[in-house]
């Protein structure tokens, strides 16, 4: 399916064209199904026991059972609300702290130490702080989710921020330019890369601890729902948790991931980007770029006359 191509004087691997990459992308989740489906419907039980597992039709009809009743869409909007509101407050609160610990060593020998003895605590072993100090069972997931992605995106700042070059900065001084037009033109275009690396991270950490949250303490959401099937032994209802888990959280890193994209689109692309396409060469060019000046002993002797 690949082969070499020779361009601009060197050996380039070409890939499938988008029609080949969408069908290796429709191919390996349906293998993955096929395995599935043929190894629990004739009960394999070698090392791990497929014989306890769900078949694919089975998640399937309790999926569309689910589907059709109101309990699903509840459970639904109550995670996403949940997730929403925590993630969003620590994407505000991680980068404002980020910056404000990386720019002032005031906040770095006072805020700094605490948020150190607090960042290793898992965010889920605060559940019970969070029973104790929040009126409701719904705030405390939503603090939950908002400890669980404020340190990934507070530390990701810090270090970008930090790794700034220092002349920007000089050069915005030399211009005439304050403390807000560093921050605006310097500090936080030069960091968004490294913000929204803490981003992403962020929000993988919050879905694990909102869900995680919600089979504690919960009343509603897809954590607490997938916990009340276990209880109950639905196994193709825990699945269908699983299922709808796993695809709540590749839309919404895919929308973070393609924000932050659509941010730094002045960035150099130096490494493959999903989705984007390599510049093609002009057609009927076939010369490489032109080089440097040769010298009267590099060049041709049939330039030389």
């Amino acid at each position: 399916m690949t082969r070499d191509v020779r361009q601009a004087g060197r050996f380039t691997p070409t890939y499938p064209r988008r029609a080949g990459r969408f069908a290796l992308r429709v191919v390996s989740p349906a293998a993955a199904l096929g395995v599935w489906q043929l190894l629990t419907s004739l009960n394999v039980d070698l090392w791990l026991r497929f014989s306890q597992f769900p078949t694919v039709a089975d998640v399937a009809r309790a999926f569309a059972d689910r589907l059709s009743g109101p309990d699903y869409w509840t459970d639904l909007t109550a995670s996403l609300t949940r997730i929403l509101t925590g993630f969003l407050l620590a994407a505000v609160l991680g980068v404002a702290t980020g910056v404000l610990v990386a720019r002032s060593r005031l906040a770095e020998d006072t805020v700094g130490p605490l948020l150190e003895v607090i960042r290793p605590i898992p965010a889920i072993a605060l559940v019970p702080v969070a029973i104790l100090l929040l009126p409701s069972n719904e705030q405390g997931i939503v603090f939950i989710t908002f400890t669980a992605a404020f340190f990934p995106v507070l530390v990701s700042t810090r270090h970008a921020v930090r790794a700034l070059t220092p002349m920007w900065e000089e050069a915005v001084r030399t211009m005439g330019g304050g403390r807000l037009r560093i921050l605006g033109s310097v500090v936080l275009p030069g960091a968004l890369p490294g913000i929204f690396g803490g981003l992403s991270v962020g929000l993988g950490v919050s879905w694990i601890c909102v869900i995680s949250a919600e089979m504690i303490s919960g009343q509603y959401g897809v954590g607490y729902r997938t916990w009340q099937d276990y209880t109950i032994v639905n196994y193709p209802g825990v699945f269908v948790g699983m299922v709808t888990i796993g695809v709540l959280g590749w839309v919404t890193s895919t929308t973070v991931e393609l924000l932050g994209r659509r941010l730094t689109r002045w960035l150099p692309r130096t490494s493959y980007v999903p989705g984007a396409r390599a510049p093609r060469q002009a057609r009927g060019a076939t010369n490489p770029p032109p080089s440097a000046p040769r010298t009267e002993e590099e060049a041709p002797h049939d330039q030389l006359v």
